[in-house]
Formats: C-alpha cells, sequence, structure tokens
C-alpha cells in the first residue's frame, strides 16, 4: 500500500480511537487515557495501538485489560467512524517511552556529577 495513504489512515484511526475511548464505560479505564500511536500493517488486518496513563505502567496494564475486554465495541464504532467494511483486527499495548526517557535521563545524570554541583 502507498505509504502516504497508510499514513493517513493512521492519523484518522489515531483521531476516531481518541473520541470513541472516551466513550468507553469501564472502571478499569482511566478518564486520562492517551492514545500514544496507532500503526496499521500494510494489508490493514492489524491496528497496534499503544496507550498510555498518568499512573504509570501498572495502570496503563489495567486499562488494556479494559480495552480488551470492550475491543468489539471499538472495533463496531471505529468502523462506523472510518465507513469501511472491514476493521482491522486491534492490539492494545502500553507505550513505555516516558518510563524509557526517564531511565535514560537518570543513567546521563549518573554520568555526570560534577555538573549538578555547579
Amino acid at each position: 500500500m502507498d505509504q502516504n495513504k497508510l499514513r493517513r489512515l493512521n492519523e484518522d484511526c489515531h483521531r476516531a480511537l481518541t473520541v470513541i475511548l472516551r466513550r468507553v464505560k469501564d472502571p478499569r479505564i482511566p478518564e486520562f487515557l492517551t492514545v500514544v500511536r496507532v500503526s496499521l500493517s500494510g494489508d490493514l488486518s492489524c491496528c497496534n495501538i499503544y496507550v498510555s496513563t498518568l499512573g504509570g505502567l501498572e495502570e496503563t496494564q489495567k486499562a488494556i485489560e479494559g480495552l480488551k475486554s470492550a475491543s468489539g465495541f471499538i472495533r463496531r464504532e471505529l468502523g462506523k467512524a472510518m465507513h469501511t467494511y472491514k476493521v482491522a483486527d486491534l492490539r492494545f499495548f502500553a507505550d513505555t517511552t516516558m518510563e524509557h526517557s526517564a531511565r535514560i535521563e537518570k543513567l546521563l545524570d549518573d554520568l555526570r556529577p560534577e555538573e549538578r554541583s555547579k
């Protein structure tokens, strides 16, 4: 598939999912759930959705459980929003970039102790 079309579909899917996930009524899904990235496969059969919460990795894992149980509702609403006949299989993942960047920042700070004392 054309890369520009795939990029546009990823962006459209990201926007639609952001709206849809606000309407999911599951107590495991926090109010401040963020869709960080959406990645559709080239044949549009699989959609990887990376989410994050303010509560850290443990809260994000609970939210993913809630999202998996509500995936039927999410797929139906995504099909309506995207106006497509076939909707990709949804896979939810925790986005760990914030934890990873914090760990790297800490390692860099440990390497430069003389700059902290200034």
